[in-house]
């Protein structure tokens, strides 16, 4: 059975091989990213586009209708708003 000094100096040695090999396959990680970066001359709005994901939080959303007596607007998404319940609301279309 190995004692504690043993261990310690095992438990060293392999935090010091965990870095490196982390260290080593983040520098392939870069490289390969690179070269399909290169290959396929793409930019930072192609990789990084939150556009077209479904289920993904993207930017607002329009306005559709607008209260004509406060200026307040609505997206027609959601509860309706008490202004427009029970309305037509072809008159509240911006």
């Amino acid at each position: 059975m190995a004692t504690y000094q043993e261990l310690m100096a095992q438990k060293e040695a392999l935090e010091k091989q965990i870095i490196e090999a982390k260290a080593r396959e983040k520098a392939e990680g870069v490289a390969k990213a690179k070269a399909i970066i290169e290959q396929y001359k793409l930019t930072a709005a192609d990789i990084f586009a939150r556009k077209g994901l479904a289920g993904s939080p993207g930017g607002k959303v329009a306005a559709k209708y607008r209260n004509p007596a406060t200026g307040e607007t609505w997206t027609g998404r959601g509860k309706a708003p008490k202004w427009i319940e029970g309305q037509d609301r072809s008159q509240f279309t911006i």
